[in-house]
């Protein structure tokens, strides 16, 4: 359990669902975890929850879409380890809207935390990246990157961004020893997809697209999520992994 001894680790997002799984698994390989998130209190708890397992965090209030955000979280990492070896993206969300009525204060949101928190971090630690020289970004796009459903184009569209964006960095920032990569989760059980998962029609005919038979959980995708920041994905970048039970081969 130490693949990660000795790194620091940025994960977005991380009080709960997604994140949280990520920034728990990381920390149990033995990583040093910055627990971020927009709500704080959720932070805090995880990052405890992780000191208190005998593992190493630290945790910040992080809204990735406020600049002052992401340098303070920063500088606090340059201060205290000078460096950052793992940078997950994993904040998000989504509003939904048919596309004709979306408005310009609904897709901003949507963009403003769904790529523009990617592009700012990535864009931002890259100084702090560069200084570990065995750096790994993972960036959470999804299955909707490539595939539609009703409602969701705003998410969509600034998923398939992500996607797209990690192929260029992964081709611009591989000669400073950093590897970009993407997962691309199915239908995972989180709050985010908690709406559709209890209507017991939309969740049946969600589970007979998928060949595994089954949700994905938080815990599948972090599992994912160690293997493209570890070695072992050492020569592995530009790469997106779906993590979907079979959907996306199911068409």
């Amino acid at each position: 359990m130490t693949r990660l001894h000795g790194r620091v680790a940025l994960v977005t997002g991380a009080g709960g669902g997604i994140g949280r799984a990520i920034a728990e698994r990381f920390a149990g390989e033995g990583a040093h975890v910055c627990v971020t998130d927009v709500d704080g209190s959720t932070a805090e708890s995880v990052a405890e929850g992780i000191l208190g397992t005998d593992g190493a965090a630290s945790w910040a209030k992080v809204d990735v879409t406020a600049a002052e955000d992401v340098a303070s979280v920063l500088s606090q990492l340059s201060s205290t380890h000078g460096r950052l070896d793992i940078l997950v993206n994993n904040a998000g969300l989504n509003v939904r809207a048919d596309f004709r009525h979306l408005t310009d204060e609904q897709w901003e949101t949507i963009r403003g935390t769904n790529l523009d928190g990617v592009v700012r971090l990535s864009r931002d630690a890259f100084d702090l990246l560069k200084v570990s020289g065995n750096a790994a970004i993972v960036n959470l796009s999804s299955i909707m990157a490539s595939r539609s459903t009703r409602q969701l184009a705003g998410y969509c569209t600034t998923k398939g961004a992500i996607s797209a964006l990690s192929r260029s960095l992964a081709v611009e920032y591989a000669p400073f020893g950093i590897r970009v990569n993407f997962l691309c989760p199915g239908f995972i059980e989180t709050a985010l997809t908690a709406r559709a998962l209890r209507n017991p029609m939309i969740a049946e005919a969600l589970i007979n697209q998928t060949p595994l038979r089954r949700f994905g959980t938080p815990d599948d995708v972090a599992r994912a999520a160690l293997f493209l920041a570890s070695d072992d994905a050492a020569f592995i970048t530009g790469e997106g992994i779906a993590i979907d039970g079979g959907m996306g081969a199911n068409l």
